[in-house]
C-alpha cells in the first residue's frame, strides 16, 4: 500500500495499471519505467505516492489505462471510461508509443533530433 503524501492518487494509478494488464510487485517500477520512458526512481515515486506524473503525462496513463482522467487525478465520478460510453480524448497524442517517441527525442541534443527528422523524412 502507498505511504507517500499522494498515497490516495497511488492507490488508483496502481489500480488503473492493475486493470490494464501491468505487472504487479518488483518488477511494475520497471515495467512502468519502460513504458513511460522514465527513470526507475520515478517510476518507484509516482508507485509509491511520493510523487504525480505531470498533466500530460497523467492523461495519456488515463487514456492507455481506460480509465476517466478525472478519476484518476481527483478520485472522483467514475473510474472506467465504459461507465459513461465516453472516451478519454488524446489531447496532444494518440497512443502511449507518441508519447514515448516524444520522450525519447526530448532526451536527445538537438543535432541528434534534427538527424532523426531528417532519417524519419526520408522514411514516410
Amino acid at each position: 500500500m502507498p505511504k507517500g503524501p499522494h498515497h490516495e492518487f497511488a492507490r488508483r494509478l496502481n489500480l488503473a495499471w492493475d486493470l490494464a494488464g501491468f505487472q504487479r510487485g518488483r518488477r511494475r517500477v520497471g515495467h512502468v519505467s519502460a513504458e513511460y520512458s522514465v527513470s526507475r526512481e520515478t517510476a518507484r515515486k509516482w508507485s509509491g505516492g511520493l510523487a504525480i506524473p505531470k498533466d500530460e503525462r497523467l492523461r495519456a496513463i488515463a487514456v492507455q489505462t481506460r480509465v476517466k482522467y478525472e478519476w484518476l487525478t481527483t478520485g472522483r465520478g467514475p473510474m472506467m471510461i465504459e461507465d459513461q460510453g465516453i472516451g478519454e480524448q488524446a489531447t496532444k497524442y494518440d497512443s502511449p508509443e507518441e508519447v514515448r517517441l516524444v520522450g525519447l527525442v526530448r532526451k536527445l541534443t538537438r543535432r541528434k533530433q534534427r538527424a532523426l527528422i531528417e532519417l524519419l523524412e526520408e522514411q514516410a
